[in-house]
C-alpha cells in the first residue's frame, strides 16, 4: 500500500504528464481534490509568458483560492464559450472510463465544467481503477436542502438502503452551491445509465457523482510509471 507522501509524489508525476494536454493559449478547467490540486501546482510551474495566455475556470472555491495563490488567472464559466480542457481527479474509474466523483463535495460544479469542456482529462492513482462502478460502496448525490428528507426517502426506496447526510456534529456539509450531499450506499452498479436517470428523476436532486461518457483521457500513476487510457469512440 502506498503511503500518503508516496501518493502525493505519484500525483505530482501524473499531474506533470497531464500538462501535455494544456493548449498554448485558451481556457483550462481546474477540478477539485488532491489530484486536481497537484495539477494546479503543476500548471503554475509553466513559464510565466505561457501562463499569461491561459485562463482557468475553477470548480470550487478551494481550487480557486489555490489557483490565485499560485498566480493563475481565473475566469468564470459565464465569460467563456467553451473550456478547452478540464483536468480533474476521480474516486472510481472503470474500464470504459466512466467515473464516480464527488467524495470531495464538488460534484455538480465539476460536472458542469466537464460538460462545457472540449476534453476531460482525469489524473489519478492506480487504486482508483475499478472493474465496476460502485465497488467502493458510495455514490454521492447533491440535493437542495429543502428536499433532502424527501430525496433521502426516495433514494432509500430506489437503492434499498438509507443514504447518509454528509456532515459533522457542527451540522450538514454544504457544497459551494449551498446544497446538501447524500452519500448513497451502493453495491457494484450493473447499469449506471439507468441508475443515473432514476436518481435524476427525483425532484430535489441536483446531480449525481456518476460521470458517464465524459472522460476522454485518463492518466493513472502506478509507482514511477504513468499509464494512459483513452476512451474508445
Amino acid at each position: 500500500m502506498t503511503n500518503g507522501s508516496g501518493n502525493e509524489r505519484i500525483l505530482a508525476t501524473v499531474a506533470a504528464r497531464a500538462l501535455e494536454c494544456v493548449p498554448e493559449s485558451g481556457t483550462v478547467g481546474l477540478g477539485t481534490g488532491r489530484a486536481a490540486s497537484a495539477f494546479v501546482r503543476a500548471l503554475a510551474s509553466l513559464p510565466k509568458e505561457r501562463l499569461q495566455r491561459l485562463r482557468c475556470v475553477a470548480t470550487s472555491e478551494a481550487t480557486a483560492a489555490l489557483a490565485r495563490s499560485l498566480g493563475l488567472q481565473l475566469t468564470t464559466l459565464a465569460e467563456v464559450d467553451v473550456v478547452d480542457v478540464t483536468v480533474d481527479g476521480a474516486d472510481e474509474v472503470d474500464p470504459n472510463l466512466d467515473l464516480i466523483k464527488g467524495y470531495g463535495g464538488a460534484l455538480v460544479r465539476e460536472k458542469v465544467v466537464a460538460a462545457a469542456s472540449a476534453r476531460l482529462v482525469i489524473v489519478a492513482t492506480q487504486d482508483k481503477l475499478v472493474e465496476r462502478l460502485g465497488v467502493r460502496g458510495r455514490l454521492p448525490v447533491e440535493v437542495v436542502p429543502f428536499a433532502w428528507r424527501f430525496c433521502q426517502r426516495r433514494l432509500a426506496q430506489l437503492l434499498g438502503r438509507e443514504p447518509r447526510l454528509r456532515g459533522s456534529d457542527d451540522g450538514p456539509y454544504f457544497s459551494d452551491g449551498e446544497n446538501y450531499i447524500l452519500d448513497c450506499l451502493v453495491d457494484p452498479i450493473e447499469n449506471a445509465n439507468e441508475l443515473e436517470l432514476a436518481i435524476r428523476s427525483i425532484p430535489g436532486v441536483v446531480g449525481t457523482g456518476l460521470f458517464l461518457g465524459m472522460a476522454h483521457l485518463v492518466f493513472i500513476g502506478d509507482g514511477s510509471e504513468v499509464r494512459e487510457f483513452r476512451r474508445v469512440a
